[in-house]
């Protein structure tokens, strides 16, 4: 069958847009990328009120032109792909939207024009644009071992409230309103605040007995952890470690993480 103009166009488009590992494609993502990071840093210096007095007119032109870019690179996206819907709601199509939308919304809404700053999570497109598998793949296991350990950490989780609940409780009964512990959830507040070894500084126990809990409690906070790291770790060395994946993406229905010697999608089987 004969592949018709617009087909040639499409395909096209796809290679540069949504692919990392070729030379035009690479080009464009890191152009993309560049416009990203100008953009984080015009909103960045535009909170400045000296800077926005001398150069915000400037500034606003800089947001617009890389708004602009993002709209055609988005509409190009959606008609780079046979299943548009499948990017217009993936992962990466929302993020997409939402970087787009901000400077549309502030001029309906204004005073939401920072919102822009969520252009911050377009930066991880820097693992497929730069083909970084080792990266890939690292992602991954990282994911998987983060899945398997979930409920670990959910228990894990929910004890650490239990604990801080009954430290918070005690504590408010040997401090009392005097020394700042005014109530059950503010002495829980300063027990997770000196559990994670942040430690404000806003309430300080007095008493000796408060002051040798506090000091329980901070020792218990290097142990805490601990814990989760052990449990993520454990699950991401019983994984396997051989990388099989790359940053190809189906050109038909838009599906990404194949493996290095697929031919065809596994989703559809399309060829790549």
């Amino acid at each position: 069958m004969e592949i018709t103009k617009t087909e040639k166009i499409r395909k096209k488009l796809h290679e540069i847009i949504y692919e990392a590992d070729t030379p035009f494609g690479k080009l464009f993502d890191l152009f993309l990328l560049l416009l990203i990071i100008v953009s984080i840093v015009a909103v960045m210096l535009e909170s400045v009120a000296t800077i926005r007095l001398i150069y915000g007119q400037e500034l606003a032109v800089i947001e617009w032109i890389v708004t602009i870019f993002f709209t055609l690179e988005y509409i190009g996206r959606v008609i780079a792909v046979k299943k548009p819907l499948k990017y217009i709601f993936s992962f990466y199509g929302i993020i997409d939207l939402l970087a787009t939308l901000p400077s549309y919304i502030d001029l309906l809404f204004p005073g939401l024009h920072f919102l822009v700053s969520l252009r911050a999570v377009r930066l991880l497109r820097i693992f497929r644009i730069l083909k970084l598998v080792h990266f890939v793949g690292a992602s991954n296991q990282l994911v998987y071992a983060l899945k398997k350990s979930r409920l670990k950490i959910a228990v894990f989780l929910f004890s650490v409230i239990v604990l801080c609940i009954i430290l918070g409780t005690i504590m408010y009964m040997i401090e009392g309103p005097e020394s700042g512990f005014t109530s059950i959830p503010m002495s829980i507040y300063w027990t997770i605040v000196t559990l994670t070894t942040v430690g404000f500084g806003d309430i300080t126990p007095v008493t000796p007995f408060g002051q040798f809990v506090s000091m329980i409690i901070m020792i218990l906070g290097y142990g805490i952890i601990a814990v989760p790291t052990g449990l993520v770790t454990a699950e991401f060395m019983s994984k396997d470690r051989t990388v099989h994946e790359n940053t190809q993406v189906c050109p038909n229905c838009s599906a990404d993480h194949h493996r290095d010697d697929a031919k065809y999608c596994y989703h559809c089987g399309h060829s790549l």
